[in-house]
């Protein structure tokens, strides 16, 4: 499953015009309906699973890239599209920069893991790559089409060289985040990750005597936490953990998550289970 199969010259676009996030959704499903899998009767139905998707958190990651996706009832495969806005506009991203470089995925309801591993491919050519750099640069279609093919080939089965990782721990007792986190995560090309179910000290300190009286408070449920291990490129660790802080506000100032990291001398295998 390479990524040039499913994207089509067709369904890359300079110049986007819209001024709000609406508008530019609507391009966007027009551009992702020349598809072969699509038709124009089936823009509408597009533009309404992509605003859907974009009102429960913005697909914007940061860097001036989004990646707006859907699953569709009635798809026979995988849609791609890239679109580029001169300007940019305000897609309520993570880091509050304007979106200029916008990359649709659209795929069949049911085919849920295939969805997941491309979304974390089309995020591996555009953060690990020169992809967003041509893109940008790009002064037609075909050479936005082009630009991408040329730096995600073989991305989808991860046959390029295992980079130097740290083990990237966070602890959550906001447990209302731990889906966000995860999705952050593959939005930035990290498709393997374990969450562990924890416990602050409170569970084990209310059997001591002496705060027995403080027992209905310890067992309250905000003394549960998730804790997430991924194993992350070091190249990437500082921007990761910026983006996390984007998300779950200053880490140094709030209680109810701790993030670290641990150098590994050593690891095989993979926590990837896409």
């Amino acid at each position: 499953m390479e990524l040039y199969s499913f994207l089509e010259k067709q369904c890359c676009r300079i110049g986007l015009r819209g001024k709000t996030r609406r508008e530019v959704i609507q391009e966007l499903a027009t551009l992702a309906c020349r598809s072969r899998h699509l038709d124009e009767s089936r823009i509408e139905e597009v533009s309404a699973a992509l605003e859907k998707r974009e009102s429960q958190g913005s697909t914007g990651f940061g860097g001036g890239i989004a990646i707006p996706h859907a699953r569709l009832d009635n798809m026979d495969d995988f849609v791609l599209a890239v679109g580029v806005h001169p300007d940019g506009v305000d897609f309520d991203a993570l880091d509050r920069k304007r979106v200029r470089l916008f990359f649709v995925i659209l795929g069949p309801e049911e085919r849920v893991n295939d969805h997941l591993k491309l979304l974390a491919a089309v995020s591996r050519a555009l953060t690990r790559t020169n992809a967003k750099k041509e893109i940008l640069a790009a002064q037609g279609n075909e050479a936005v089409y082009e630009a991408f093919l040329r730096n995600a080939e073989g991305l989808v089965e991860g046959k390029k060289e295992k980079p130097k990782s740290r083990l990237l721990v966070l602890i959550l007792f906001l447990e209302e985040y731990v889906y966000d986190v995860l999705e952050l995560y593959l939005q930035r090309g990290i498709d393997g990750a374990t969450v562990i179910d924890s416990f602050g000290m409170g569970e084990y300190i209310s059997n001591v005597p002496i705060f027995a009286t403080f027992i209905g408070f310890m067992q309250e449920k905000k003394n549960h936490s998730k804790t997430i291990l991924a194993m992350v490129p070091e190249d990437m660790e500082a921007e990761l953990v910026q983006s996390i802080e984007d998300l779950l506000g200053d880490l140094d100032k709030k209680q109810g998550a701790m993030l670290f990291s641990l150098d590994v001398s050593m690891y095989k295998g993979s926590m990837k289970m896409l």
